[in-house]
């Protein structure tokens, strides 16, 4: 994703249906500047990337029907949202009870007996009444479906509204014309189905209800996220402190927090001394300590001094803001298994209209009589029980409750590629330092030779490495300061990338690096060869100081692994992943610490410019001789970026570069690998929960439309009913929002012991 995209987000009204959204979706596609246009079905929201102007976009979703408006503050957005989808909610049920209490009176007549035929005389007054009850009751309770099938069809187009309103209009239009003309009709097709109509509109508006009931279940993730930013802020301003609602604090504002109070915006600390609670953040428990220069982050809480800070990043700049919008981002996502819904519903509407005339012309021509009768019955419960508002809903609801459990376990994925790619994962390359090992080397060993003691040594090494910035250049350089030993300047300083470094201190030519860097630079250290070996050997990296050309000593530096990589690594292994390690360091360094962890291979010794060359290598690599090789990478520094591009999927550890989060698919908020097999767990039982969704969808259209066209009629003589076809429809898109709600209660193997597929 580039970062130069501008991306607007919309609200949308008036979908109904998955036809909706790839209408959509071509109408914002057309507008010139638009790179991308994503919506989401199940929380009614529109992701476009470019530069076009909101007003252009607005305007292109509403020449074809529909309405949308510029989300501008996704928290005023939310409580908007929730407000309407209330009152919405509100007035379906309303609908529901008015249409009901017409049709279940009415059908009850019929089932204990009463005449559901028209004849001449009282009966046929009577019936013309309750038709323009019924009338009254469409219009009241069934408006919105008329609607919404008269704009779709100015625009050419059709969808849910169009089948619901051709069934309940058909049904009504055929009962008003025996109610006023009975002798025109054949006598056994006097029927009246006053009742479907109003029925039918009844349950779904119930269907519709339920469904908005459970779908605000699924957003509960990212209300969790936005309930973690701060209010208001105590801002320090012309010496008085004042309260300003926080989308008010300015960049380089002074704030004062107290303690329980949460941070306002990202800053650096000017003033005191506190313990701030992070673990929103990073995971970690363990409260961390903030004093004078350091930062602080939107979100955290202040548990015992008070602070004064600057504000370095405000607004949707701060890192919980960014975090909110990345999810929000996910959930609008589309992962490929979703598309095929998409494909289908482009076609799905004008299909089942060309199915329910194709019956009704099969039942009028060679069915049996009342032929009219069945006729209309199997034409109009095609067209409701076909509505695809299941399959409409089967990705996004899944896609926006696993996105939001995996930001819970503070696993933030990027897109639908990854959440869906991530599932498939076969090998799994990490990188070694800051990923399976703390990052934070330290220096364990010092063996000099016989000109030179380790004080020296160290010394010199420290001097050398003083102007680094490498994580084995900070370990040495600490070291030597815990001895108190003097750190001189140095000159001529320069570094070969993956190799060592070079430069003069106090008038003599140092080299410090790998056994490499000494071959190229034709350095005999024999001498410190079985100290060097030694060190490798227990997982140690030593570096060989050069002094003039000649072998000074060796240091050997430690980097911990992590207390948890073992235990995470042997989760990947239980989900049938191969794991890898890649590293630039040294081959018997490298096989030590795989020996600690137990990964199933190693890459040693790789320059950072090929990491991006070995991943590309094993995804030619068949995993098991016949199925591809899915592979993913994590890690943490800069350069893992390009191994990370190109990786099926990267996942970067959140403790990391800014430039490694960037380039990954997945960010791991958290430094521990277990966050890595959460991920992948999360997004395995997404698909898993997808895959459930798109089959019970596809398997009740597949079913339900021969059903309702007649299929059984010839075997069982049973005529589907128009009201069960309503009642059924409703029913399939409840069943897909509840299921994909199931996702919520869904838990990783590192909380508590798998249980098979219960969860889904």
């Amino acid at each position: 994703m580039s970062n130069n995209l501008v991306t607007t987000q919309l609200n949308i009204t008036g979908a109904k249906c998955a036809g909706c959204v790839r209408k959509i979706e071509q109408a914002l596609e057309t507008v010139k500047g638009v790179n991308k246009a994503s919506v989401n079905f199940a929380d009614r929201t529109a992701e476009v990337e470019g530069d076009a102007d909101s007003d252009q976009l607005i305007c292109a979703i509403e020449e074809i029907g529909y309405g949308a408006s510029v989300i501008e503050d996704e928290n005023k957005a939310q409580e908007e949202r929730e407000a309407a989808e209330h009152a919405y909610y509100l007035k379906l049920l309303k609908n529901m009870w008015l249409a009901l209490g017409l049709g279940i009176p009415i059908m009850a007549w019929g089932l204990l007996g009463g005449e559901m035929m028209v004849k001449p005389g009282i009966s046929q007054i009577a019936w013309l009444g309750i038709g323009a009850v019924t009338l009254l009751v469409m219009i009241l309770a069934g408006g919105h479906f008329f609607t919404g099938a008269w704009k779709a069809f100015k625009n050419h187009s059709a969808n849910m509204d169009t089948l619901i309103a051709s069934g309940t209009g058909a049904a009504w239009v055929y009962s008003i014309a025996v109610a006023a003309f009975p002798s025109l009709i054949p006598e056994l097709a006097r029927h009246v189905y006053f009742e479907a109509s109003a029925m039918i509109i009844g349950l779904i508006n119930l269907g519709l209800a339920l469904e908005i009931r459970a779908r605000g279940k699924t957003s509960q993730a990212i209300k969790r996220l936005l309930d973690l930013q701060a209010k208001t802020a105590t801002v320090l301003r012309d010496g008085e402190e004042i309260q300003l609602p926080v989308e008010k604090v300015l960049q380089d504002d002074l704030l004062r927090v107290k303690p329980g109070e949460k941070i306002a915006v990202d800053g650096e600390v000017t003033e005191g001394k506190s313990l701030l609670d992070e673990s929103m953040l990073t995971g970690e428990p363990i409260p961390v300590e903030k004093k004078s220069g350091d930062q602080v982050s939107a979100g955290t809480i202040n548990q015992t001094g008070t602070l004064i800070y600057k504000a370095t990043k405000v607004g949707k700049d701060t890192a919980l803001a960014q975090i909110i919008a990345m999810v929000k981002k996910a959930q609008n996502a589309k992962p490929p298994i979703g598309r095929l819904a998409d494909s289908i519903s482009a076609v799905f509407v004008p299909v089942v209209l060309c199915i329910a005339v194709i019956a009704a012309l099969i039942w009028f021509n060679i069915g049996p009589e009342p032929k009219i009768a069945h006729m209309l019955v199997a034409a109009t419960t095609v067209l409701i029980i076909a509505c695809p508002c299941a399959l409409g809903l089967a990705t996004p609801m899944s896609v926006m409750v696993g996105v939001g459990k995996a930001a819970e376990a503070g696993v933030l994925i990027r897109n639908g590629q990854a959440l869906q790619v991530s599932s498939e994962i076969t090998t799994m390359v990490l990188d070694k330092t800051g990923t399976i090992t703390q990052g934070r080397p330290s220096v364990t060993d010092i063996t000099a030779t016989s000109d030179f003691d380790q004080s020296r040594v160290l010394q010199l090494a420290a001097s050398l490495e003083n102007v680094s910035e490498h994580p084995l250049a900070m370990a040495v350089v600490e070291a030597a300061k815990s001895q108190q030993l003097d750190i001189v300047s140095v000159e001529d300083f320069d570094t070969a990338s993956g190799l060592g470094v070079k430069g003069n201190v106090e008038g003599h030519s140092l080299l410090l690096g790998n056994y490499r860097w000494m071959q190229q630079n034709q350095i005999d250290v024999t001498s410190v060869t079985d100290a060097a070996t030694a060190l490798s050997e227990k997982g140690e990296t030593p570096l060989y100081l050069a002094v003039d050309g000649k072998a000074a000593g060796v240091i050997g530096v430690a980097d911990q692994v992590k207390e948890d990589s073992k235990e995470a690594i042997e989760r990947l292994h239980q989900r049938g992943i191969r794991v890898i390690m890649l590293t630039g360091d040294i081959e018997k360094t490298a096989q030590a610490i795989a020996r600690q962890v137990g990964v199933d291979e190693v890459i040693a010794e790789v320059m950072p410019e090929d990491k991006a060359n070995v991943i590309k290598d094993l995804k030619a690599r068949p995993a098991d001789g016949t199925k591809a090789n899915v592979v993913g990478m994590t890690g943490d520094g800069i350069n893992d970026a390009p191994a990370l591009a190109s990786a099926d999927v990267g996942f970067a550890i959140g403790t990391g570069t800014d430039v490694a989060i960037e380039s990954a698919d997945i960010t791991l908020m958290r430094g521990s690998l277990h966050g890595l097999a959460d991920a992948i767990e999360v997004s395995q039982a997404t698909v898993r929960n997808i895959k459930q969704n798109l089959f019970g969808a596809f398997i009740y259209n597949t079913l339900g439309i021969p059903i309702a066209a007649g299929l059984l009629y010839p075997i069982f003589g049973v005529l589907m009913s128009p009201v069960l076809a309503g009642a059924a429809m409703s029913l399939s898109s409840v069943t897909v929002v509840s299921n994909a709600n199931r996702l919520r209660l869904f838990k990783t193997s590192n909380q508590k012991p798998e249980t098979g597929g219960s969860h889904s």
